[in-house]
């Protein structure tokens, strides 16, 4: 049996579109995004008390990246994964990483417009240039989608693989703090990945972190 332990809208979507994607039984244990993720119980679960933490035949799991790797490997590996022999086998892995690249500028972002309840505590300028970080990324993927491979509609010349989810759940995280509105075949592809089912799938059913669709980066004074 297979376990996930979720928060919505975090890193944990990633698992949870990976397994909606393989269509195999889990059960989907999800937590509000507080100190319910200190408790002794679900720090044995994941020793930094974050999400994803995932329990498979007696097993356990954290870290998106590890996670979708072993996933893909036991149950999808020429579907959603590529291994080792495969011509895409470096850019899946790639593609499959970067997604925490961008995540680190979407965290730091939510740090300062939500997790902060304190107008003193953020800063304008930390705003602007994570913002600015998470459009490079974008610009990253843009050439990616953009170089002269013929029928290139997602990350590997292949298909749709686990990448296409890793780098998807982040730019929809990203996209509460920068607009794809520069980044056409970046906002076509996008689309074309969160209209499958398992992205649908693994959206919040309630409440979530982010309280609002886009939080603009305050002026600087």
């Amino acid at each position: 049996m297979i376990t996930l332990h979720h928060c919505p809208q975090t890193r944990s979507m990633r698992t949870l579109w990976v397994l909606n994607e393989l269509d195999v039984p889990f059960q989907l244990r999800s937590y509000p995004f507080d100190r319910t993720l200190r408790s002794p119980e679900f720090l044995s679960l994941s020793p930094a008390g974050r999400v994803p933490a995932l329990e498979i035949d007696g097993e356990r799991m954290f870290e998106t990246g590890a996670i979708t790797e072993y996933l893909c490997e036991r149950f999808s590996p020429e579907r959603l994964g590529r291994m080792p022999g495969s011509p895409d086998r470096m850019s899946w892995l790639v593609w499959l990483h970067f997604s925490e690249t961008l995540s680190q500028h979407t965290a730091a972002l939510t740090q300062q417009h939500v997790a902060l309840y304190e107008d003193r505590m953020r800063s304008p300028i930390v705003m602007k240039l994570e913002a600015a970080r998470v459009r490079k990324c974008y610009g990253a993927i843009e050439a990616r989608l953009t170089t002269p491979v013929e029928n290139r509609d997602y990350l590997l010349n292949s298909g749709f693989t686990a990448a296409d989810i890793s780098v998807g759940q982040a730019v929809y995280m990203a996209r509460h703090f920068a607009t794809l509105d520069d980044f056409p075949a970046t906002a076509d592809w996008y689309a074309r990945i969160t209209a499958r089912d398992g992205f649908q799938a693994a959206l919040p059913k309630g409440d979530g972190i982010y309280d609002r669709d886009f939080y603009a980066p305050w002026p600087l004074e």
